[in-house]
Parts: structure tokens; sequence; C-alpha cells
């Protein structure tokens, strides 16, 4: 990952706007990835609504900046927060559920909060949708024209204006970050709370009758999830400039589940692969557009016969002698 986004960031200048905005889409989705392979991959809980979370970081920063005046660097820290909060709200009482029956509370969930952005419309703005500020760093604004006592991006360090600096800004802050949670997502497979993530996979029954609580193993993946979740949607709303309830559809929690499947369940470097190919891929395909459900669902039957456990087959843990004795 190190060696291949440093190579896509190169190709910018070439690319131009829109291949700027589908490489920062595509590192949206791995982050996205990323937070739901602990959900699905470690703690193998099918979580179908995966995008409520996804759109309540996207709508905390346009809502917030529009009543409250939020901007961009307190909603990266707030947002995942209140979407860790909803998921421990949603998480709580649904956990106890196992397989198709979680899967279908979540999918409600999810469904549930499109709909409640779609009919609020006072307070949302419905399916007109709502505009995100620009995002500033150093008082600096990614606009033609800053607004107050800001300065506008390009007049500070004496460039051309050009909305490509937006989405510069957001893909080297997202890759940063993605480092940052690849590294920890590594880190939790072999730490106490990711090792009962996936002993509870493998054997609810054992492990409760070893005497780990359920209900609290699986809600702390669900909220940490939901967490990375929220964070993601502050950059597709911070990369997009509008946001609009379609953008959150159930389509898009098919998507994020289909990158973790097709990455390889716990695989972190799978993920990210898949993450490129999927939204990348499409771009290729543009003759296409057409059948590109169909095309989807081809490629997702075919990686299931020849590659059941995904482009990466995740390593498993491995215990020390002395912590096993």
């Amino acid at each position: 990952m190190g060696l291949i986004l440093p190579l896509l960031f190169f190709y910018f200048g070439w690319f131009g706007k829109s291949w700027m905005n589908n490489l920062t889409l595509a590192m949206v989705y791995v982050l996205l990835g990323l937070g739901l392979n602990i959900v699905v991959g470690l703690a193998g809980l099918l979580d179908l609504g995966f995008v409520a979370f996804y759109a309540v970081g996207a709508y905390f920063l346009a809502l917030g900046a529009e009543y409250l005046g939020i901007g961009f660097w307190t909603a990266l820290f707030l947002a995942p927060l209140l979407a860790a909060l909803c998921g421990g709200l949603l998480g709580f009482p649904v956990l106890k559920m196992h397989g198709d029956y979680l899967a279908i509370v979540t999918l409600g969930f999810g469904e549930i909060i499109r709909l409640v952005l779609v009919n609020w419309i006072s307070f949302t703005g419905g399916p007109n949708g709502a505009s995100v500020p620009a995002p500033t760093i150093f008082n600096l604004e990614f606009v033609r024209r800053a607004r107050g006592d800001a300065v506008p991006f390009h007049e500070f360090f004496g460039l051309p204006y050009s909305s490509e600096y937006r989405y510069l800004f957001v893909y080297l802050l997202l890759f940063v970050i993605s480092m940052i949670a690849l590294r920890f997502f590594t880190q939790l497979r072999v730490m106490p709370i990711g090792r009962s993530w996936e002993a509870l996979r493998e054997d609810e029954i054992a492990c409760r009758s070893l005497g780990i609580n359920h209900v609290t193993v699986k809600l702390s993946a669900f909220m940490l999830g939901a967490m990375i979740g929220g964070l993601a949607g502050v950059f597709f709303a911070t990369a997009q400039g509008f946001i609009s309830p379609q953008s959150f559809n159930f389509f898009e929690s098919v998507l994020i589940l289909s990158i973790v499947v097709l990455g390889g369940m716990g695989s972190s470097i799978g993920v990210i692969i898949a993450a490129f190919t999927l939204t990348l891929l499409p771009e290729f395909l543009r003759e296409f557009a057409g059948y590109r459900v169909l095309l989807f669902g081809l490629l997702m039957i075919l990686m299931m016969i020849w590659r059941p456990n995904g482009l990466l087959r995740p390593k498993r843990s491995v215990f020390r002698k002395s912590e096993v004795a």
C-alpha cells in the first residue's frame, strides 16, 4: 500500500480532475472496507446496514456546518464518535441475534436512516441534498474566494486556482489515516480483543463457556467499525462538496460488503486491492455502463467459484507457546 498509493498520486497531474475524484473515492472505500472488515471479517457479524454510519459521518459535517458552524477538523473528530454511539445504540439490543436475523435488522436500520434523510426535508434538505463547505488547513481555504479572514490556498502559495487542490488535500490526508488504520487493524488481530472477535466468529458457544461476554465483545467490534464508517463519511462529504440520500442507498452497503468478501474477510491488504479494483474498474468500462450491475454480479460469482476465500486469504493468528500454556 505504501508503494502503490504514492505511485497513483504521482499520476494525478496526468489524469485530471475526474481521475483525482475517482482515486479519492477509492481511498474512501478503502477506509470503509477496513471498518466493515472488523465487523464482518474478524467478528463474523453480517452487517447489511453499514452505509448508515457512513451517512451519519457525512451528514454530521454538512448539517453541523450549516446549523452549528462546525468545520472540517471538528467534524473529523466528532463524527466518528457520533457514528460509534449510533453503532452502540443499535448494537446493544440486536447483537444477541445471529446470522440472517442480524442481517435483516441492520438492513432495516440502514433503510431507516436513508428514509429519514429523504423525508426530513426541513432539516436535511431531503432529496435535494446538502452542500458541504470547503475544508481549511491553517486558515487556508480550498476555494476561489475565501470567507471572512481566511485566505484562499492558491493565493497564499501564488498558484493559479484549481479545484484539484481540494481533492489533493483530501487524498493525502486519507492516505495518512489509511496507513494508521491499516497498522491499527494489523495490531488488533494479535491483541486480546481481536482474538476474542475471531474466537467468537469460529465458535460462540465455546467462548461463552469460557466466560467471554459475547455481547460486549461483539459490541466493541460493531462500534469500532461504525466509527471508521463515520470517519469515511466525513472525507466523502468533503471531497464531493455536496451529498444527498442517494449516495447512501442499499447498493452502497452491498458494494462495501463486496469489497470485504472480494479482498478476503480478515485480510486488510486484500480489502485495499478490492476497493481500488471495484472503484476504478467501472471507469475503464464506461462503454458498458448499462451493464455495470450485471458485470459486477458476474465478477462476484466468478470470484466465489475460483477464489472462495477472496483475493488474499488472511494469515491465521499465531499464538506463542507461553500464551497457550
